[in-house]
């Protein structure tokens, strides 16, 4: 029987705190759980792949903490592969603060300038880690992943993704595109520029390209995506149709309607796992586009990055 094939998912995991709902009169409280963009990823695509052909194993650092342990113990829970998860004695996982307002847009306020996972690519399990990941056959990164890292950091991790491609890998990237997390614009662009270059599959969100590089229409966005030569690219914009663009076959999928919008947190995330669950599994690319909708119109009426598994839709 043929040993499953790991998609490698690489980034932070961040404590995340949201005032719990109170009684009048009561001192406010906070309420906490553990989410980031590409961990919120980790968990849905561990819920749909087929644990028989598929599995999924996380690559970042946290502390010796007991939080930390509660974070690696919750996703051992979804049947993630921790060991590619480094303990660093001396650092301590970020934490992040949602506020959201009436229509359930978010606000962050971070706490994360020297959060263990900035330090992973000097672990001591480091070297080990990123042999795997060159040999890997996939590989899900984010912008965030990348803007985490010290520069030289970056472009280690970069240059292991190179040989990952090389050999065959296939690199997905999603754009999460965070300015006050890079040293400048040019920085990100230029390394958005070069893992695009070596992806198979964009996952891209149209605020953050526009956010990026200034605004652009849809066939703008496309074009500059398809120049570097990535193959399949899906463009999120929100309630709008998703757009997908296979080899250059361009296809709209509308979005699933969400009567009441509560939490907009891990709407990208969760859609980009279902849309990569889908893929691996066979489906075209516009069934996978469903598939995320499905998934997102779930998570974005209902509070929190990671909704309970009862609350997955079905199929």
């Amino acid at each position: 029987m043929q040993a499953p094939q790991t998609v490698f998912v690489i980034g932070e995991c961040m404590i995340e705190l949201q005032r719990a709902e109170q009684q009048q009169e009561q001192k406010p409280a906070m309420a906490y759980r553990f989410g980031g963009d590409t961990l919120n990823a980790a968990v849905y695509m561990a819920r749909q792949l087929d644990a028989g052909r598929h599995a999924v194993a996380y690559v970042t650092a946290l502390g010796s903490d007991s939080l930390s342990d509660d974070m690696c113990a919750s996703w051992q829970d979804e049947g993630i592969d921790t060991r590619c998860v480094q303990r660093l004695a001396d650092k301590l996982p970020g934490m992040y603060l949602i506020e959201n307002d009436a229509q359930g847009e978010r606000r962050f306020h971070y706490w994360r300038s020297d959060s263990a996972a900035r330090h992973w690519l000097r672990g001591p399990q480091a070297p080990a880690i990123l042999q795997q990941l060159a040999g890997a056959r996939h590989v899900y990164l984010s912008g965030i992943s990348l803007a985490i890292l010290p520069p030289a950091d970056r472009e280690l991790l970069l240059a292991t993704l190179a040989q990952c491609q090389a050999q065959g890998g296939q690199i997905i990237f999603d754009n999460n595109y965070r300015p006050r997390l890079w040293e400048s614009a040019d920085a990100a662009a230029s390394a958005y520029h070069r893992v695009l270059s070596l992806a198979s599959l964009a996952l891209l969100t149209l605020d953050d390209e526009d956010a990026l590089y200034g605004p652009a229409d849809v066939a703008q966005v496309l074009a500059r995506t398809g120049a570097l030569g990535v193959p399949e690219i899906v463009l999120k914009r929100g309630a709008q149709p998703c757009i997908v663009s296979f080899h250059g076959v361009v296809e709209e999928v509308a979005a699933q309607p969400v009567a009441n919008v509560v939490d907009t947190t891990a709407a990208g995330d969760s859609f980009g796992a279902a849309y990569v669950a889908a893929r691996l599994a066979g489906q075209a690319p516009a069934m996978a586009a469903a598939s995320g909708h499905r998934l997102a119109a779930c998570v974005i009426g209902r509070r929190g990055a990671i909704i309970a598994r009862t609350e997955m839709p079905a199929g």
